[in-house]
């Protein structure tokens, strides 16, 4: 049996679906109530309190750890997940990790995930690292205002970076997951290519068939936005990255080619999937 957290998010929902279809057993978890993909078992646990968990990993053989919030959850320490779930049997952890633990490894959030990793790496367990960059799901930021206004408002309309499918992230965990040639590996996880917020608009304007305005925002106009949903320090963080990234969050990564036997998804792939979002 496999568990999946997250299971109700971008990455965790398509892992939950695509390890069902291969006939694998499924214990999709999420912090509330919420429907998940025929033929897997639900269990609502927060991981921020590890020993909720302990009702899911009766059993597990595999464990796929997404953490957000949780990471950071007054009290919290995610390592106690690991030593849950070796205590319940589980043999093989995936993790889904940044890539700004090596492009931006003094970052708070940074640091803590690192020291995940390095819990997860003298466990004893099988492991493997996922690191992707920036995902293509952020555009759903932009729906409420594509649907009212056809207006994508973003700052640093023409800086890029190689943002990934969350789907391409979930096929990569259900590899890792099945497949024992991955184990002790860590991925990092990009877009095939570069692409800016102002080519993103054209990508979705593409995919509903009619004009997207893209409206530049001040860093400034774009930080006040972001700290209605986040802390003031993760949104300065956050507008660092994606206002001046580096030679190394700029790479094309060749890993999800090397996992999948395949090209990743491009933004305008993914923006017609979810178009729906933003009629």
């Amino acid at each position: 049996m496999i568990v999946v957290t997250g299971a109700t998010g971008n990455i965790g929902r398509p892992l939950t679906q695509t390890l069902a279809e291969a006939g694998r057993q499924v214990t999709a978890v999420s912090r509330h109530a919420a429907a998940v993909p025929s033929g897997a078992h639900h269990v609502v646990a927060d991981l921020s309190e590890p020993a909720s968990l302990k009702p899911a990993l009766d059993g597990a053989k595999a464990l796929f750890l997404l953490l957000s919030g949780d990471l950071h959850a007054a009290g919290a320490d995610p390592a106690d997940i690991i030593e849950e779930a070796a205590a319940a049997g589980v043999r093989r952890v995936v993790l889904l990790s940044t890539l700004g633990v090596v492009t931006r490894p003094s970052g708070r959030t940074r640091i803590a995930m690192r020291t995940l990793e390095d819990a997860l790496r003298e466990s004893g367990l099988e492991w493997a690292v996922l690191r992707p960059g920036g995902f293509a799901s952020n555009a759903l930021w932009w729906a409420d205002s594509v649907r009212t206004r056809r207006t994508v408002a973003a700052p640093f309309g023409d800086v890029g970076v190689p943002i990934i499918d969350p789907a391409d992230i979930a096929a990569v965990a259900a590899a890792c997951l099945l497949e024992d040639r991955h184990t002790g590996s860590f991925y990092e996880l990009t877009g095939p290519e570069v692409i800016t917020p102002r080519q993103q608009t054209d990508a979705i304007a593409a995919a509903l068939g009619s004009p997207v305005r893209f409206h530049e925002l001040t860093r400034e106009e774009a930080k006040a936005g972001m700290t209605r949903s986040m802390p003031a320090e993760l949104a300065d963080d956050t507008l660092d990255i994606i206002g001046s990234p580096s030679p190394a969050e700029l790479r094309v990564s060749p890993d999800v080619e090397r996992v999948l036997g395949r090209a990743p998804h491009t933004f305008a792939d993914w923006a017609a999937r979810n178009v729906a979002a933003f009629r």
